[in-house]
């Protein structure tokens, strides 16, 4: 189950790279052309980069760093942020996947956390979608200096890694293609990465039972095309990879049966769920309508401000205190 297939893997990084290869021979004679292909490059690469920071298996040991290079994000910053969000899915005040206010409300808020723009951000969900990797990299950089300056483990070689990713941008794509094809990514990818969670199940307090809360705060996402199956880059297998995250992506469709199962066998509330890829994404403008039309709820849990620590101090782990 844990092992790589070497044609599977060797197929996405081919794809990747003819992306790279189109985007700079066309980045002169036709800009709007290499903006999209460098924008499915940059996604390309945060898919494969997540694969790889994940896995637990020497290939994934020899490209750690790969999406220092190829995306300009973090292996540090992507671990710190995301392995607190697959241990607390969907908890408020904790996870920081749900917490994308004040541009976007996935509740309604108490008073004081409200902001006008909750009442249209159903219409203009797409512009903090598309900043959605512009703040990834600044956030990367800013973890990468204090990284180095606490002396974590390999800090300085995964701030020249960055710093390696920006030297090859800034010399082979011109500032007319690159800049607008980040914005481009992060609305491919924020399309991707919200509709698997936002839609489900959202827990006010710390969830003891951790497989029972994947399945109940997780949608998986059934494509219709082999385009979409690629540019989901294992995404549409979200209840898979994150109850065995560092499993490779290719045996997710295998575990399939084996969830719907357990899933039956254990009453999981709401079983093993899927959507279709375009229906998914209704369900979260759906969402996002309905958070946007209703009132303030005085006393609603604010979206941040727990910590990891506080969110198991607030229900019954034995962790707590």
């Amino acid at each position: 189950w844990f092992e790589r297939d070497p044609v599977h893997e060797l197929k996405l990084l081919g794809i990747f790279a003819s992306l790279v290869v189109g985007a700079c021979v066309t980045a002169q004679d036709v800009p709007g052309l290499s903006t999209v292909l460098a924008a499915l490059a940059m996604t390309n690469a945060g898919w494969l980069g997540h694969d790889y920071v994940h896995g637990v298996d020497k290939w994934s040991d020899r490209l750690r760093l790969f999406v220092a290079v190829a995306a300009g994000l973090g292996p540090t910053w992507w671990s710190d942020k995301h392995n607190k969000h697959h241990a607390l899915t969907n908890e408020k005040g904790v996870d920081e996947d749900i917490a994308t206010d004040p541009f976007i409300y996935t509740w309604a808020p108490d008073p004081e956390n409200d902001s006008p723009i909750r009442k249209i951000q159903h219409w203009i969900f797409w512009i903090p979608f598309s900043a959605l990797f512009a703040l990834w990299r600044v956030d990367t950089l800013k973890v990468a200096v204090d990284a180095v300056e606490e002396k974590r483990t390999d800090a300085k070689v995964e701030l020249f890694a960055l710093l390696a990713h920006y030297f090859l941008l800034l010399t082979f794509l011109p500032f007319g293609v690159w800049f607008p094809a980040v914005f481009l990514s992060g609305l491919m990818s924020a399309l991707i990465v919200t509709p698997t969670h936002q839609s489900e199940a959202m827990f006010e307090e710390y969830q003891p039972d951790w497989v029972a809360a994947q399945f109940m705060s997780t949608r998986n996402a059934v494509m219709t095309n082999p385009f979409s199956e690629w540019l989901w880059g294992g995404m549409q297998y979200q209840l898979e990879h994150h109850l065995f995250p560092s499993m490779p992506r290719s045996k997710y469709p295998l575990l399939k049966p084996i969830l719907t199962k357990f899933a039956e066998e254990n009453d999981i509330p709401g079983g093993y769920r899927e959507s279709g890829e375009f229906e998914i994404l209704k369900m979260n403008w759906d969402l996002y309508k309905e958070v946007a039309e209703a009132d303030p709820v005085p006393g609603a849990r604010a979206s941040r401000g727990n910590g990891q620590l506080g969110s198991i101090n607030l229900g019954t782990s034995p962790a707590a205190g």
